[in-house]
């Protein structure tokens, strides 16, 4: 009894919190239309700050940002987004809006047509859209397995089992892209740089050579941390460091 009850409560919390959210984002949608951005990136990122998480969330809260002028916020959440929702072509298009407008222009070096290829695929679904397809495929091989044992003909036993062998290819290449996906997101940290210059030191010391200037909104690769410092890589294979409040990660 008491378990039922528990989870009852567990239940209620669960909607009291989702209406709340519901009501607040509404908030935030009629202060973006009212255009008080300001206001609704408050409103926004209490949100967040909650805990929720949402490709929509992120895509406004983005917007939100950008009409403020802060550019490298604004890039910042249309990641975020785009980590969640990768075929989101709203959020594509205002990241690139977004990424025209930054002071760093990488130039980086043109990629061979079938690495092209595997990025967009890998791309096409986030970690838990890959991970539900390899579900699917999982359970339809069990189904394929389960219709050859109890076909009545040797034509259907010949379609089942030809339709296993696929679903065998296609479960073990999308589960490969989970494999792959996951140690991406937990191995390679990326970072939106949120100041508007910031000076890229030789080593993580303040008194340390000035390496470069970079500026907001550019994204860089977050490869190690001492103290308050992160040391960061560009595209074009520049390396430094810089104070962890110039940055936010990804």
């Amino acid at each position: 009894m008491k378990k039922i009850i528990f989870l009852l409560l567990c239940f209620l919390s669960v909607q009291l919190f989702a209406s709340e959210v519901e009501e607040m984002l509404q908030k935030g949608n009629r202060l973006f239309r009212d255009k008080d951005y300001k206001k609704a990136v408050e409103v926004y990122t209490e949100i967040v700050n909650a805990g929720y998480e949402s490709s929509a969330l992120f895509y406004n809260l983005g917007n939100s940002y950008y009409r403020t002028g802060q550019l490298g916020y604004a890039i910042l959440n249309y990641e975020k987004a785009l980590r969640l929702s990768p075929g989101d072509a709203d959020v594509k298009h205002n990241l690139t809006l977004a990424n025209s407008k930054t002071a760093d222009k990488m130039e980086s070096f043109p990629q061979f047509f079938l690495f092209e290829w595997w990025e967009a695929v890998l791309g096409a679904f986030s970690l838990s859209g890959w991970t539900y397809t390899a579900y699917f495929f999982f359970i339809a091989l069990l189904s394929s397995i389960g219709f050859y044992f109890f076909a009545q003909s040797p034509s259907h036993q010949k379609i089942s089992l030809i339709s296993g062998i696929l679903l065998i290819v296609l479960l073990l290449f999308s589960a490969a892209l989970v494999i792959i996906k996951y140690n991406r997101e937990v191995n390679i940290k990326n970072g939106i740089v949120v100041e508007n210059v910031v000076t890229v030191k030789q080593s993580p010391d303040e008194k340390s050579g000035d390496a470069f200037l970079i500026h907001e909104g550019l994204k860089v690769t977050l490869e190690d941390k001492i103290d308050q410092w992160i040391k960061i890589k560009l595209s074009d294979g520049k390396v430094g460091w810089l104070n962890q409040n110039d940055v936010r990660v990804i």
